[in-house]
Order: C-alpha cells, then sequence, then structure tokens
C-alpha cells in the first residue's frame, strides 16, 4: 500500500506536467515573452497566497491542516516587494484577477472555510512546487530580466527561512504520511490536489490569450 505523499504525488503527476508545460509558462520561460507578462504572472500569485495564508490564523489549531501552517513559508510578504518593485509603489491600485484567478483563489478559500483536508491538498500543490520547480523560474527570471540574484522581483521564489529544501520535503510528505483520515477521505484530497492543478493550468491558459506571441 502506497503511502498518502506518494499516492498525492503519482495521482496528480498528469495534472502537473500540463501545468508545467503550459503554452504561456513555455514562452515567458524561454524568453519569448516580455517582463510585463512576468509581473502580471507575479499578480496572479499574490490573490492565490492571499487566500492561501488569510485564513491561517484560524487553521493553524485544526487537527488536520494545523501542522501545514509554517510561516517560514508564507510568500505573500515576498510577493509584495516583488510587485513594488516590477509595478511600482502603486501596484495595489491596478491590481487585478483573471477569471481563472479569482475561481482558484475562491476554491482555496472555500477549502481554507469549510474543509482543513482539501486546503491542505492546495497547500501542498502551490508551495512544495515552489520550493522545487520555483527555483527554475527564479534562475531563468534573474538571466532573462537582470533581477539582482535572489533580490527584488524574485523574491517570492526564496525561501530565506528554509536552508536545506529537501529536508524540508522530507518532512512535509512525512506530515502527509501521518495525516489522520480514512480512506475515502484522501481519496478526496488527492482528487482536490488534481483540481487545484486544473486550476492553476487554468491561468496559465488565460495569461496565454492575454500575452500571445506575435505569429
Amino acid at each position: 500500500m502506497d503511502s498518502f505523499s506518494t499516492l498525492i504525488r503519482t495521482a496528480s503527476h498528469e495534472q502537473h506536467v500540463e501545468a508545467e508545460t503550459s503554452t504561456f509558462m513555455s514562452d515567458l520561460l524561454g524568453g519569448r515573452l516580455g517582463v510585463q507578462a512576468y509581473a502580471r504572472y507575479t499578480e496572479q500569485l499574490w490573490f492565490v497566497y492571499e487566500a492561501l495564508e488569510t485564513g491561517t490564523g484560524k487553521l493553524a489549531s485544526d487537527p488536520v491542516a494545523g501542522a501545514f501552517i509554517r510561516p517560514e513559508l508564507f510568500r505573500l510578504r515576498a510577493l509584495e516587494r516583488d510587485l513594488a518593485h516590477l509595478r511600482g509603489p502603486h501596484w495595489r491600485a491596478g491590481l487585478s484577477a483573471l477569471p481563472a484567478t479569482r475561481a482558484y483563489a475562491d476554491r482555496v478559500r472555500e477549502c481554507a472555510d469549510t474543509w482543513p483536508a482539501g486546503y491542505v491538498a492546495h497547500h501542498y500543490t502551490r508551495y512544495l512546487g515552489d520550493l522545487s520547480g520555483g527555483q527554475i523560474i527564479r534562475d531563468r527570471a534573474e538571466r532573462t530580466w537582470g533581477f539582482e540574484r535572489k533580490g527584488d522581483g524574485v523574491r517570492f521564489y526564496v525561501f530565506e527561512e528554509i536552508p536545506n529544501p529537501a529536508a524540508f520535503k522530507r518532512g512535509y510528505r512525512a506530515l502527509l504520511d501521518a495525516v489522520r483520515a480514512d480512506d475515502l477521505e484522501k481519496q478526496r484530497v488527492v482528487a482536490e490536489c488534481k483540481k487545484a492543478f486544473a486550476l492553476n493550468t487554468a491561468v496559465f491558459r488565460e495569461l496565454g490569450e492575454e500575452f500571445p506571441l506575435s505569429a
């Protein structure tokens, strides 16, 4: 019988690949889009992390989600520094969520409010992804648009309080394996992980429509 963390990782693999290989992400990482596309993507991330991190106060004492509320993961402040760098001091005034982003953030908020185990599914797909593939995005962004290494513009990808990401991820997977839930609930969480990837891919699709490569 596979562990819960393995179940989650293998079940969502297909969606993970689809999200990573979206046209928008490929164009962005390939240096074919300008810094405005990167800034717009960063704005969308702000809405998702605002939903993930605003409700953590009450989730911290939850028997399922509580163990996952780790302040060293929080990204909102770093995102706000990046947006101030990318958009200027009045970045909030121009902030707007794409319809897909709004749907994604709404679902995260709904899980945070009503289904802590579902919230964990979103927590896992975002933060472990940032610790892993996010580092590729940071490296490309620094080289493509000349951001200072691990500085303003890419701080979202810099986890200063996690000196050993590999060890952190191992610990995180151990927490997943320790989640007390029956098989049916675990299947629901796996399904929510798949939904999280689908919501993320929908954001990429709409960003791709907003930033098409000129033929």
